[in-house]
C-alpha cells in the first residue's frame, strides 16, 4: 500500500541524515499520496535506516491506515500545515545544526546573500515555542507558516514544506547553508541583495506579478 511514497518519505529521510541535517532519532518528513492521504516517517525510528515498512500512512483528519506503527509525534503539525496549504505536497523537518542555532537566538537568519536562497527559500518565518508534539505548536506552526515556506521554531528545529518532496528538502540544505553564510558574514563585510535584486528574484520565483 502506497509504495511508492512510502520510499520517496524513506528514501529523502535517510539522504536527510546522510547529509547531516538531522540526528537519529530527530526529524520527520511526509508528502501527500495521490489519493490526498499523507504518507510519514514513524515515531521512534532510526532515520538512517528509514524503509517503506517505517513510513505510516494517516488521512487528513488523522486515522491511520497503519495501526502497527507508532506514527510520528508531530503529524498533527503535518497535517495542520496540509489542511491550510493546498498547495503544498511534502515538508521535511529537521535539527540542521547551524540553522537550528538561530531557533536559538534572536537574530535572523539571512536568506538575502545569494540568489539561489532567496529565490528558493524566500524569507523566514520565527515561530513562537511551544513542546514538541503538542496541539499548541501544532496549531502555531500551521498557522505561521500559511504564507512562509520555510520556518525557525524557537528553541527546536526547522521546518520546510515545498510543491514536492525534492522541493522541501532543497529548501532545508539551503536554509543550513544560509545559516552559515549568516554566521559568515558576521566578521566580514559583504553585499547583500539589493531591494531591486530581490523584487526581480520575487518575480523569477512566482511570488508576485
Amino acid at each position: 500500500m502506497y509504495e511508492k511514497e512510502r520510499e520517496q518519505v524513506a528514501g529523502f529521510m535517510r539522504r536527510l541524515y546522510r547529509q547531516f541535517l538531522t540526528t537519529t532519532s530527530g526529524g520527520n518528513i511526509s508528502c501527500r499520496t495521490a489519493d490526498g492521504n499523507i504518507a510519514i516517517t514513524a515515531s521512534q525510528s532510526d532515520k538512517a535506516e528509514q524503509s517503506p515498512e517505517t513510513v505510516g500512512i494517516v488521512t487528513l483528519d488523522g486515522k491511520s491506515l497503519t495501526p502497527d506503527l507508532k506514527l510520528s509525534i508531530e503529524t498533527a503539525l503535518h497535517l495542520g500545515i496540509y489542511a491550510r496549504r493546498p498547495d503544498v505536497q511534502a515538508i521535511v523537518h529537521a535539527h540542521p545544526v547551524t540553522a537550528t542555532f538561530f531557533c536559538c537566538t534572536e537574530e535572523k537568519l539571512d536568506t538575502h546573500l545569494t540568489a539561489e536562497a532567496y529565490a528558493m527559500a524566500g524569507d523566514v518565518i520565527k515561530i513562537p515555542y511551544a513542546i514538541m508534539g503538542s496541539t499548541e505548536l501544532a496549531e502555531l506552526v500551521a498557522q505561521y507558516m500559511t504564507n512562509y515556506n520555510c520556518g525557525l521554531m524557537e528553541n527546536h528545529g526547522v521546518i520546510t514544506v515545498g510543491k514536492s518532496l525534492l522541493n522541501a528538502f532543497d529548501r532545508m540544505e539551503l536554509l543550513e547553508n544560509a545559516a552559515k553564510q549568516t554566521l559568515m558574514a558576521r566578521s566580514i563585510v559583504c553585499r547583500r541583495l539589493s531591494e531591486e535584486q530581490l523584487k526581480e528574484l520575487d518575480r523569477f520565483a512566482g511570488r508576485v506579478k
